[in-house]
């Protein structure tokens, strides 16, 4: 059977250029510093972004804990947005582990938190609140369609930030996503951020691991912490070296999936029983109702599957499809008409 796997791009497997760098890769025990590959890949990382150094992960969830850990003490509070992956998905580790207290304010449609409700949520220094420390932000934003946020907001934000004394951080798991779709450089998008984090084993397709980013201080701290959640591995220059490519040569990859994501909600949008607004699709997610009475979004989802299209349910009646590497235009095609085939027979 044909399968076109729309359930994420965290599905994606490394491409035959990955495979042979892991294979090939030199190592060395990554925990006493003598890794060579992580190390390149550290350097490529933080150059990229601008910053001053970078530390490899085993994961975005990793990168972003370890970035709260290093900004917030216990009892200190962090604003973020009320959809946000690290509020959401992230199973409470700064408040677990942590004992960071979260704040969260109404992400916006387009991902965004208002500057008026970050400057209202960040505290006054009275001995009956928690010091404000952090501010972060998600770029792109997961649930809020892959929106990407521009260098203007992230501006405005840092502005906040500075005069407050708080700091910056963000969760750019698809970070270069959202470059692409702005046509700006990534190290613009986090100009302003204290710390980024971004994945690899996303849309750049490579099959393990993130980096964080930020200033020489900020990273020796998060080493230190990223060793007591247990996170120091040693001869890992075997994953880095699949990040390396990724860097390399799955960047400007990304506008197809760009495209085929437009390309799929246009065609979705004609769909009788499915409600979507393509304009809002501005990078690889995308999101969709399910309009009709006798139709929830687990059936439909088990229907499309049985014929080999995959998407995930994420609420009663809404699916997400999220395009990646595996996925070309004619998948798309072909993903429409197991739409229309299934809806018709239901």
């Amino acid at each position: 059977m044909r399968i076109v796997d729309l359930r994420s791009d965290t599905i994606t497997r490394p491409t035959p250029a990955m495979r042979r760098a892991m294979a090939e890769a030199r190592v060395g025990d990554d925990v006493l510093g003598e890794d060579p590959t992580v190390k390149q890949l550290e350097e490529m990382a933080a150059e990229r972004l601008g910053k001053e150094a970078a530390l490899f992960v085993a994961s975005g969830t990793m990168g972003n804990l370890v970035s709260l850990l290093v900004h917030c003490h216990r009892g200190d509070e962090f604003i973020l947005g009320d959809q946000s992956h690290t509020f959401f998905y992230e199973q409470g580790g700064s408040a677990g582990l942590g004992g960071i207290h979260p704040r969260t304010v109404p992400n916006q449609p387009d991902g965004t938190l208002a500057l008026h409700n970050i400057e209202a949520a960040i505290r006054p220094d009275d001995i009956h609140f928690p010091r404000t420390r952090l501010i972060a932000l998600e770029n792109t934003h997961t649930r809020c369609d892959g929106s990407p946020l521009d260098v203007k907001y992230m501006r405005a934000v840092g502005e906040i930030a500075r005069r407050y004394e708080v700091k910056v951080h963000v969760d750019g798991a698809r970070l270069f996503n959202a470059a692409i779709a702005l046509g700006m450089e990534a190290r613009d998008l986090v100009a302003e951020a204290d710390s980024v984090s971004f994945c690899l084993s996303k849309g750049l397709g490579a099959p393990v691991g993130s980096v964080v980013c930020g200033t020489r201080d900020f990273i020796t701290e998060a080493r230190r912490v990223r060793k007591m959640l247990g996170g120091g591995m040693r001869q890992v220059g075997i994953l880095a070296a699949g990040g390396i490519v990724a860097l390399t040569e799955m960047l400007d990859r990304l506008a197809g999936d760009h495209a085929n994501a437009r390309k799929l909600a246009e065609g979705l949008a004609d769909i009788d029983g499915l409600s979507i607004d393509p304009e809002r699709v501005k990078t690889n997610i995308v999101y969709l109702k399910v309009t009709r009475s006798d139709t929830v979004s687990e059936l439909l989802s088990e229907k499309l599957s049985s014929e080999g299209v995959r998407l995930l349910p994420t609420g009663p009646n809404q699916l997400r499809a999220v395009t990646n590497y595996h996925v070309t235009s004619d998948d798309i095609d072909y993903a429409l008409g197991v739409f229309r085939r299934v809806l018709s027979s239901i």
